[in-house]
């Protein structure tokens, strides 16, 4: 077997008394889109930053192309390519300065009329950065991730702060990117970006993995279950919803409770009995099959977002 493109060995980085990342550990192989999911200050950023060579680590090992980010950081910088969570530029450069500045910068170079065209920047390629909306703003930083032609692309939070259809817009050059065989490491807390789009998943929280594998094997973790949130006009004891027919799991979030149930059925028949029973009655219910969230939520008790 070839050893992976990239590896991280019980990585450790602290700031002061905080300890941002704490003993992680995962592999990328070559052509394979890998995700870091996980809520904001997980250690994310700070994980990606020290594989681009950005950050020291404290303790632990990383090889990315074979090269370690901190000895090789000259070298590693002609094989890597990246859009951080944020890009900014001058306001008066340029649409293609941008790009022939960025290109100068490598041995390895791309032509920067075919990444125009390609990131649909032609229109704008005399425009000043100031002038980009956010959406041409990220789909710059993507192409100008890869004006030297990388081995590896790290995106961090790619699609963070656009709106849904930009964000579509992204996730198309991505899945571009991904059927060329592209080996990207991406960083996320939208669960429908990282179903989409990774081929694995990395579930990371509080500094550590607490799960590893493909969108279908974690949630392979929820036990075949489907996944009912309920709004109650009343708040209910804790624990009462749990002694429901069929239920897994159920806890309250955030004034919702979301229930996993092996017989969703008889679930939703018993909870209406229960609530009659307490003279509490159903705001709302959905149902829908089981996400990544639900494996973060069973593993935390607490969604991506909070």
């Amino acid at each position: 077997m070839p050893n992976p493109i990239l590896q991280v060995e019980n990585l450790v980085k602290s700031y002061g008394d905080v300890q941002a990342v704490r003993g992680v550990s995962f592999s990328v192989e070559e052509g394979e889109v890998f995700g870091l999911l996980g809520p904001n200050g997980a250690g994310k950023t700070s994980t990606v930053e020290i594989l681009e060579g950005l950050r020291n680590l404290d303790a632990g090992r990383v090889s990315v192309c074979g090269l370690d980010p901190q000895r090789d950081s000259q070298a590693l910088k002609h094989e890597i390519g990246a859009a951080l969570q944020s890009t900014s530029l001058p306001d008066k450069l340029r649409v293609m300065e941008a790009l022939r500045l960025f290109s100068s910068f490598y041995k390895r170079r791309r032509n920067p009329e075919e990444l125009l065209k390609r990131f649909g920047l032609e229109e704008k390629r005399n425009a000043f950065y100031s002038q980009l909306s956010g959406g041409q703003k990220q789909r710059l930083a993507l192409a100008m991730a890869l004006v030297n032609d990388p081995k590896v692309l790290f995106f961090d939070e790619p699609t963070a702060g656009l709106d849904p259809q930009v964000r579509r817009e992204i996730y198309d050059i991505i899945e571009e990117l991904k059927r060329e065989k592209k080996t990207i490491i991406m960083t996320t807390h939208y669960i429908e970006e990282a179903e989409r789009l990774c081929d694995r998943v990395a579930i990371v929280d509080h500094g550590k993995v607490v799960a590893l594998g493909t969108p279908r094997e974690l949630k392979s973790h929820s036990g075949g279950t489907t996944r009912i949130e309920v709004r109650l006009a009343k708040p209910e004891p804790d624990g009462a919803l749990k002694k429901l027919e069929g239920v897994a799991d159920a806890r309250e979030l955030d004034g919702t409770y979301v229930i996993h149930s092996h017989r969703p059925p008889k679930t939703i028949v018993d909870l209406v009995k229960h609530l009659e029973a307490e003279g509490n009655e159903l705001v709302s219910l959905e149902i829908a099959s089981p996400s990544l969230e639900d494996v973060f939520i069973e593993m935390t008790g607490r969604r991506l977002r909070d």
